[in-house]
């Protein structure tokens, strides 16, 4: 059986390539198959904002390779609560369902995978 892997994904969709590089490294698991969670966490939870304009900024869209984890198979997707608190997100809609996660709940989730990565 494959190990688990949680990718927990820090950055805002507009500070470098760190968040495009994090959906890319979720999309190939997918496509592999892999058992992998996804928690966004700190300026990573600003990727699950509707309606971002990246063109503005001259940055790539990320939504389409937000909405298109579910097909590859990634539907585990997890937010942490107080950064959502900590950036008055906390009661916007979010552009891709993510269970809200409080500081526990996030400890108990990192021990069940086998492997993590953080960008």
């Amino acid at each position: 059986m494959a190990k688990s892997v949680l990718l927990i994904s820090r950055h805002a969709p507009w500070a470098g390539v760190s968040a495009a590089e994090a959906l890319d490294i979720a999309l190939a698991a997918g496509a592999f198959d892999l058992p992998l969670s996804i928690l966004f966490m700190d300026d990573g939870v600003l990727q699950l904002l509707a309606q971002q304009q990246p063109q503005t900024l001259e940055q790539k869209d990320l939504s389409a390779n937000l909405q298109a984890l579910p097909m590859f198979g990634i539907e585990q997707l997890y937010v942490a609560q107080q950064c959502l608190s900590q950036r008055g997100l906390a009661d916007r809609p979010l552009a891709l369902a993510a269970d809200k996660l409080d500081d526990q709940q996030i400890q108990q989730l990192i021990r069940q995978h086998d492997y993590v990565v953080t960008l």
